[in-house]
């Protein structure tokens, strides 16, 4: 999806960037596993735990330079690891996303399957090539959540349930937007499975204050992202186990990644 608070679209959106090195026909192996940032990471972690090794031993003793470099090494995995995500495109530019990404990971043991970044096909006449940041497969219903980052200097209200506004910036068309994108998949999956599959839009807003729980907007929930979780598992049950592992099937197939490499 393209909205113009989220910048430009294909960098806002993690889209991978070809950079020169990627025509250039490769180079020496060692230089490409160093160009590895993972490989990076370990090698500085592996340099701050040799120094506070040597540092600590000659202050005090070896034993508690060991032991405060290994408590180092795993501090900085674990304060990594909450920036992690299953979706490589997502890792650098969609702090958003991952923190939805992160409430919905919890879901799972509750029968809930969810796909990231998945594209919504253009339409019979050409119209959007969408994407839906979540879709979420469970007991109690199908979800597409878009997950938004928004000034947090600006207010958010509605009016009448028709409209939104973050400060003076009208949102009918974003309303709008998820709400398209959800209705696609809704007829997609259902074509696919033989049953009609109704999927509720809901956008999860970072930043600034909601002042409500859940706002039904335009026909689109709208909340504080750190809700999404909540907003899931309060709704009541109407599928079966089998019914979300069909649905679950047919919508990964039918709605494609957005970016090949993230499955």
């Amino acid at each position: 999806m393209a909205i113009m608070e989220r910048g430009n679209s294909q960098e806002a959106r993690g889209q991978p960037q070809q950079t020169p090195d990627d025509d250039a026909g490769g180079g020496p192996p060692g230089r490409d596993v160093l160009k590895d940032p993972r490989i990076k990471r370990w090698l500085v972690r592996g340099a701050v735990a040799v120094v506070l090794c040597l540092v600590l031993g000659l202050v005090f003793t070896l034993r508690i330079g060991i032991t405060v470099a290994v408590l180092a090494v795993i501090a900085d995995v674990v304060r990594l690891s909450r920036k992690d995500s299953t979706v490589p495109a997502w890792q650098k530019s969609s702090a958003a996303e991952r923190r939805t990404e992160k409430q919905l990971r919890s879901l799972e043991k509750g029968g809930y399957r969810v796909l990231h970044a998945r594209a919504v096909p253009r339409d019979d006449e050409g119209v959007s090539d969408g994407r839906i940041d979540h879709l979420v497969i469970g007991p109690s219903g199908v979800y597409a959540i878009d997950s938004e980052k928004w000034d947090k200097r600006l207010p958010v209200r509605t009016l009448s349930h028709r409209k939104l506004f973050h400060g003076p910036f009208n949102k009918k068309e974003r309303l709008d937007e998820a709400r398209w994108e959800a209705d696609q998949a809704s007829k997609i999956i259902a074509g696919r499975v033989g049953f009609e599959v109704p999927v509720q839009a809901s956008v999860a807003i970072y930043g600034p204050s909601i002042p409500w729980k859940v706002m039904r907007v335009r026909d689109v929930d709208v909340y504080a992202g750190n809700r999404a979780r909540g907003y899931l598992r309060r709704r009541p049950k109407i599928l079966t186990e089998t019914d979300v592992q069909r649905i679950y099937q047919a919508a990964q197939k039918a709605l494609p990644p957005k970016y090949p490499d993230a499955e």
